[in-house]
C-alpha cells in the first residue's frame, strides 16, 4: 500500500526522520522540546526537535535498550555493557554499573525513571527459556534486583499516584500490578492485571491481538500498551477495561509517550527488524515513529537521578 493510500485510513502519521530496525523507549524531554528513542539493534539514540525540524543520532558499539533524563543534564543509557551516563553535547558515556547478566545472553531492556528519580530497568533473557530475566532498580549509586520470574521485561509505568507500579512479560503475553512505595522504592503484591490470548502456531496475524510491549500513563490514569504485532494500542482503565482501542499503519508497535507542550501528542515506536518482505511492502512506514493528537494529556516523563 502507497503513502497516499495509508494517510485517510489512520491517525497516527510519521516523522519526517529515518527509520529503525526496532524503535523503543522514547520520551519527551522538556527542557528541549524535542523527543529522544533508541534503535536497539540498530545501535543507535535518535533524537527530533519539532519547531526546528533537526534530527540528530548517535551510533554505539553495543545495544541501548531504553533511555531517560537526567537531573542535573544528560541522559541515562542502559545498554547492554551496563548503565551510563551519556552528555548529548559531547558524546561522552561515563559508566555508572556494570551488567548484573552475561552480557552473551542478556541486555538491558525497557527502563524508566519513577516519581522520585529512581531508575527502573528490566531485563530479556535472549534464549527465552527458562524466565532468568530480572528487574532492577538503580538508586543513584546502587544497582539492585527488585523481582524476577520474567523472560522479556516491558511495559514498565506507575499510576497517577504514584502507588502502583505496571510491569510486563512480553513472552507470555501479561501485564502485573505491583504496589510500590514511593518512598522506600520498594514494590510488592505482584498479581496479574491482563492476560492477553498468546499467539497460536498457524493463526494469521490480522487474528492475532498483539503482546503487551512498552506502555504510558495519562493524566486519567489509563495505561497505554502498544500490541507488538497487534497493530493497535490500547487504552486501558485502572480496572482493566480496555477505553479505547486505536489501529495503526504498522504491524510492530513497541511503545508510546506523551509529548509537545500540553503533552497530548502521542509519539509511538515502530519496528520493522525481521519482518516479512510482503508486510514491509505493504507497510512503508514501519520502523519509523508515528504521532497523534489525543483529547487527554499524558504524565510528564520523570527525571532519573545522576
Amino acid at each position: 500500500m502507497s503513502v497516499t493510500e495509508l494517510e485517510p485510513l489512520f491517525e497516527a502519521r510519521p516523522l519526517p526522520v529515518p527509520p529503525s530496525l526496532l524503535g523503543e523507549s522514547p520520551f519527551w524531554h522538556p527542557i528541549e522540546a524535542a523527543l529522544y528513542w533508541c534503535d536497539i539493534p540498530g545501535k543507535r539514540l535518535h533524537r527530533w526537535h519539532p519547531a526546528s525540524g533537526a534530527h540528530r543520532e548517535w551510533a554505539f558499539d553495543c545495544e541501548p535498550g531504553s533511555a531517560a533524563p537526567v537531573l542535573g543534564g544528560g541522559l541515562l543509557l542502559a545498554m547492554r555493557d551496563g548503565l551510563w551516563h551519556f552528555d548529548p553535547a559531547t558524546g561522552e558515556r561515563r559508566l555508572l554499573a556494570k551488567p548484573p547478566y552475561d552480557p552473551a545472553h542478556e541486555r538491558f531492556n525497557d527502563g524508566k525513571a519513577d516519581p522520585q528519580g529512581r531508575f527502573w530497568v528490566g531485563t530479556i533473557y535472549e534464549p527465552r527459556e527458562p524466565a532468568l530475566a530480572a528487574l532492577y532498580r538503580w538508586s543513584g549509586s546502587q544497582l539492585q534486583r527488585m523481582a524476577g520470574d520474567v523472560t522479556v521485561s516491558n511495559g514498565l509505568a506507575w499510576s497517577s499516584d504514584g502507588r502502583t507500579m505496571y510491569w510486563s512479560d512480553t513472552k507470555t503475553h501479561r501485564i502485573d500490578l505491583l504496589d510500590f512505595d514511593p518512598a522506600e522504592g520498594s514494590v510488592s503484591n505482584r498479581r496479574p492485571f491482563l492476560q492477553f490470548p498468546v499467539k497460536q502456531p498457524g493463526l494469521p496475524l490480522e487474528a492475532y491481538g498483539g503482546r503487551p510491549d512498552g506502555a504510558a500513563v495519562d493524566s486519567e490514569g489509563a495505561y497505554w500498551s502498544a500490541m507488538f504485532e497487534g497493530q493497535r494500542l490500547l487504552r486501558i482503565a485502572p480496572d482493566g477495561r480496555v477505553l479505547r482501542e486505536v489501529r495503526l499503519p504498522v504491524r510492530c508497535a513497541t511503545m508510546a509517550c506523551f509529548g509537545d507542550a500540553d503533552l497530548k501528542t502521542l509519539y509511538i515506536t515502530t519496528a520493522r527488524e525481521k519482518r516479512p518482505a510482503d508486510e514491509l511492502a505493504a507497510q512503508p512506514w514501519a520502523g519509523l515513529v508515528l504521532r497523534m493528537r489525543v483529547d487527554v494529556p499524558g504524565l510528564p516523563v520523570n527525571f532519573a537521578l545522576g
